[in-house]
């Protein structure tokens, strides 16, 4: 029994620069020289099988990349792993551990977890961080709870967490239900316990490359010229609009004509809270957007629609699969 823990790069494995002035490279930590500034962790009961990944910059991850590091911990826990640890940067991890909740088939818990102080600051934040993932990862109370990131000794569920500051050691919230659990005095606490749906199929390399998924965002006094000229390529697309799903009147008709070609995704642009479904009925409106043929992401942002909608479309879904996915997971 081991957890197995996977290390990608980024600020929790930052260990210094090399050169000098703008544009230095900073020298990564490997998984060994990681663990080892962490006390505590020979407390845990379990070893760690480390396993260094090619460190990527999270903002250069890719799909397959994240569905190859899924494979490789699928892989370790057929092989009696009881929980999964990455470290990753930060900048698409709200995005990353969606992507592994949606397709992660085990009880196994797979905890996701970075940094915003890198090991040179004072008072680095990342020995913490993956102390207490491990000890979620090998928490009973843990199971069966997906995919789910742990900042600051809070416990979120992938499907809610957002993102929510620059530079804060609190930015990871969940701004819709709060944090699932804690981690108190080494000890896990869960709170709540979210729905999980049957894992989503992982499509084939090619045909995630093939399939494009444009994000757009909605804003004052936009003329949509953007949209008009959207690539024939894009095989899905999802607006961020005001609100509770409103758009400027002048952009639901363009909507409504790409989403004649096109599944197009409704979420809002505001951080928390539903796309209402039959509240205004103005033109522009989402019960306006909807009869136009758009579909609603429900509690979903506009970043964890994307991927939904990526995967799905991926996979090979046609539109009322991708309603019906849409329908279970907003």
């Amino acid at each position: 029994m081991s957890v197995a823990l996977f290390t990608l790069g980024g600020t929790i494995a930052m260990a210094g620069a090399v050169g000098s002035g703008a544009g230095t490279v900073v020298a990564r930590l490997d998984g060994a020289s990681l663990t080892a500034a962490v006390p505590g962790l020979t407390d845990l009961g379990v070893p760690l099988d480390v396993q260094d990944v090619q460190a990527v910059p999270s903002g250069n991850l890719t799909f397959t990349q994240v569905l190859d590091v899924v494979a490789a911990a699928s892989r370790a826990v057929a092989e009696g792993a009881l929980g999964v640890v990455v470290t990753q940067g930060t900048d698409t991890l709200e995005e990353t551990a969606y992507l592994v909740d949606l397709v992660w088939p085990h009880p196994e818990p797979f905890v996701l977890t970075g940094a915003m102080r890198n090991p040179t600051l004072a008072g680095p934040d990342g020995p913490a961080n993956l102390l207490a993932s491990a000890r979620v990862a090998v928490a009973e109370s843990a199971r069966g709870l997906g995919a789910l990131v742990v900042f600051g000794d809070e416990i979120h569920a992938a499907r809610r967490v957002r993102k929510t500051h620059s530079t804060s050691t609190a930015t990871f919230r969940s701004p819709d239900t709060g944090p699932l659990g804690h981690v108190i005095e080494g000890t896990v606490r869960i709170l709540g316990t979210p729905p999980r749906h049957e894992p989503l199929p992982i499509p084939e390399p090619a045909a995630l490359t093939a399939t494009g998924v444009a994000l757009y965002t909605v804003t004052l006094d936009d003329d949509g010229a953007l949209l008009v000229d959207l690539p024939a390529d894009r095989r899905g697309l999802v607006v961020a609009a005001f609100g509770v799903g409103h758009v400027p009147a002048s952009l639901a008709p363009v909507l409504g004509a790409l989403a004649e070609r096109i599944p197009v995704v409704l979420t809002s642009r505001t951080g928390a809270g539903s796309v209402l479904r039959h509240t205004y009925g103005a033109i522009g409106s989402e019960t306006d957007l909807q009869r136009r043929g758009l579909i609603n992401a429900g509690l979903l942002d506009p970043y964890k629609a994307r991927v939904l909608l990526r995967l799905l479309l991926a996979s090979g879904a046609d539109r009322a699969a991708v309603v019906a996915g849409f329908a279970a997971h907003g």
